[in-house]
């Protein structure tokens, strides 16, 4: 049997600082060329206007991304009370306009804190999620509006304070679960004080354990380890015996693995590369995916 061609290139994952007005496929376009390798993927859309870390598998990374998408995140923005926008952000068209000078800045921060927590959240029309076949920001293109089935969010934090010099404007900080839509938790803040409001800048500032002080640029990103991508899973170090039975992608027993729990876990070999990502399968353990050496 013909071995398999050895996988040449870069590989690891980048942690990239994007820039505004790029889209997240932009951003991987470029790194491509940067790298020289076209095995590029990231690990969850960022919206053109917003800015900020946009997590990067590269070569044998790309395996582990389906890790990384559920991550938490973490956001730094403004909301501005008062006007309401066709895509619930800056550049969107107006639709609608409230007098809430009279809002006090402790009643803000009442509402933000009443938006804390597990909560349903409807995604805005501007979203990438599909509905009937199609996104919804295709649907929105062509003038139209569907039924969003609420979904379930967690929002950890969500701090708010005045912008100095600015009425009915607010700094946000929010800590949430993947796939919740800050442009979304602007407009209910709004609603929620008896009027409207939009999202005005977003800021990325973490993915997980990947935050702002490790991005690049991405004309010169630096690659860290493979083994990045899961360095949020219960790691195990496999001795010599055990490292080529995960190589050829063997089920294994908790024992064999040296794990014990649900999973899953992140294998890696006595020199700390990694070797697979291993996941509980009828009482033992199944690799998900199996790193080439």
């Amino acid at each position: 049997m013909a071995k398999p061609p050895t996988e040449t290139g870069p590989h690891g994952v980048a942690v990239i600082d994007k820039p505004r007005g790029w889209t997240s496929h932009d951003v991987v376009a470029k790194a491509r060329s940067v790298l020289g390798t076209r095995k590029i993927g990231h690990s969850g859309t960022l919206d053109p206007d917003a800015t900020g870390v946009l997590v990067l598998g590269v070569g044998r990374a790309t395996r582990l991304l389906r890790f990384l998408t559920e991550l938490s995140k973490s956001y730094d923005g403004e909301i501005v009370l008062g006007t309401e926008t066709s895509t619930l952000d800056a550049s969107g068209e107006v639709t609608a306009t409230h007098d809430m000078s009279s809002v006090r800045a402790d009643e803000v921060g009442a509402a933000a804190e009443a938006l804390t927590g597990d909560l349903l959240q409807v995604p805005p029309m501007v979203s990438a999620i599909k509905i009937g076949g199609k996104r919804l920001h295709e649907l929105a293109r062509e003038g139209k509006e569907v039924e969003r089935p609420p979904r379930p969010v967690h929002v950890g934090r969500f701090e708010i304070e005045p912008v100095e010099g600015e009425q009915l404007v607010y700094a946000c900080s929010v800590d949430c679960s993947s796939g919740t839509y800050i442009r979304s938790l602007a407009a209910d803040l709004g609603t929620a004080l008896g009027g409207g409001a939009h999202l005005r800048s977003l800021r990325r500032t973490a993915v997980g354990g990947f935050e702002l002080d490790q991005a690049t640029s991405v004309e010169a990103p630096t690659l860290l380890p493979v083994g990045a991508a899961v360095a949020h899973l219960e790691a195990v170090v496999a001795d010599a015996a055990t490292a080529v039975a995960v190589g050829h992608g063997r089920v294994l027993s908790l024992d064999a693995l040296g794990v014990s729990g649900d999973g899953p876990w992140a294998v890696f070999d006595t020199d700390g590369e990694l070797l697979a990502v291993y996941e509980h399968h009828a009482g033992g353990g199944k690799p998900t995916v199996v790193i080439p050496r």
